[in-house]
């Protein structure tokens, strides 16, 4: 990863590396990301522990227009041979499903799409007659019977394998003697017919070499800030405490500004009002469905301007100092349980990991009782934990 930055970087075209690596000292020490993970206490477990069984994963933005260069440079360094595209497999969702199945069972357009539109919201059972018979449909016909019963079976295959938008294998050894290899369809391309879920169980090394085109924007502003006021700036540069520019974003006078730019973020700025670099992690985090689900914002803005008393226990202030002692990021969810119900590092990832996917795997309750009894044990009230 760092040879392929230094390339980036050697030919003028920003780059940054993001996610869980912005956790690793080592990614910051070679370059490939730009903030000291000491600055703000990240953990290294979230990049990579010992209960992990996968390499951890390294994602790096480059500007949108320049990529290809990123891509070719790769291959050159590697061979076509050692590196490849990795795949997607895309599969059948409820309404994908029933136009395939209706159109090869011979269901007239218009047909196809009202049964698509009264089946988008497909659960593990039939659409209700009702809902049937309000789309102008016929329960009891035979034919929607059929289609209905192989639109089930069908919801979660595979469909057709596409290209990841920039997910790199590299190999110390050719690919066709590893995993299946095509061409692409833009030439100049390889790609391996496994997605990333298969690379993990295999232990292949995936680089998610990703196009960003907030970075060609900032490139153009570097470039006219070198020409009108004679500075170079980077990313590693750019003031990160200008009262000016924190006056403006607090009057969510921010469209075109990356990352704050959305309805949500620019209805959130006037009431938080961010006046650091760290307030601004905290804008960006807290306009999210984790932490809005989680019932955290209000917490969070009342105690922010004194409406509400900031509690937590002293032994915590590491964790919940900088957000009022409301847990906002998923660090701070892993230091908890490390400190509070003695966790491993590696548990603590594993927490993390079953809380991001409950949803679809519904792993927390293992995590629920054994972090509670170990908080009770420790000392804390039942109400706390």
């Amino acid at each position: 990863v760092h040879d392929i930055v230094r390339f980036a970087r050697q030919q003028g075209i920003l780059c940054q590396g993001r996610g869980s690596a912005a956790n690793s000292a080592v990614c910051f020490a070679l370059g490939i990301t730009e903030l000291d993970p000491t600055r703000i206490n990240l953990l290294f477990e979230r990049f990579i522990s010992h209960e992990r069984d996968e390499p951890p994963d390294i994602d790096v933005d480059f500007e949108h227009d320049r990529r290809e260069e990123v891509i070719q440079y790769i291959f050159r360094r590697y061979g076509r041979q050692r590196a490849a595209l990795t795949a997607v497999v895309s599969t059948y969702h409820a309404a994908g499903a029933v136009r395939d199945v209706a159109k090869a069972l011979g269901l007239p357009p218009d047909q196809i799409t009202a049964l698509a539109d009264c089946c988008g919201r497909w659960t593990d059972n039939l659409p209700p007659p009702e809902r049937l018979r309000e789309s102008g449909f016929d329960p009891d016909s035979p034919l929607l019977h059929r289609i209905l019963v192989l639109t089930g079976e069908l919801i979660g295959f595979p469909r057709h394998l596409s290209q990841h938008p920039g997910g790199f294998v590299i190999a110390d050894q050719t690919l066709d003697t590893l995993v299946p290899v095509e061409n692409a369809a833009m030439e100049g391309r390889t790609v391996i017919q496994w997605d990333k879920d298969d690379l993990d169980a295999m232990g292949l090394l995936k680089v998610d070499i990703l196009a960003l085109g907030m970075l060609s924007a900032l490139r153009r502003c570097f470039d006219l800030v070198k020409s009108y006021r004679g500075e170079e700036l980077t990313l590693a540069t750019v003031p990160q405490e200008d009262k000016p520019t924190y006056a403006m974003i607090s009057r969510a006078d921010t469209l075109g500004v990356f990352q704050i730019e959305s309805r949500a973020q620019m209805a959130m700025l006037p009431r938080l009002k961010p006046q650091t670099f760290y307030d601004l992690v905290i804008e960006v985090a807290i306009v999210r469905p984790g932490p809005i689900q989680g019932g955290m914002v209000h917490p969070y803005l009342r105690r922010r301007t004194g409406q509400e008393e900031i509690s937590y226990p002293p032994e915590l202030e590491r964790v919940f100092g900088r957000t009022l002692g409301v847990p906002l990021f998923q660090e701070q969810v892993m230091e908890l349980a490390i400190l509070a119900a003695d966790y491993t590092p590696g548990e603590a990832d594993q927490l993390r990991r079953s809380m991001a996917a409950w949803k679809r795997h519904g792993g927390l309750e293992p995590h629920r009782e054994q972090l509670t009894s170990r908080m009770l044990a420790n000392g804390y009230t039942a109400e706390y934990a």
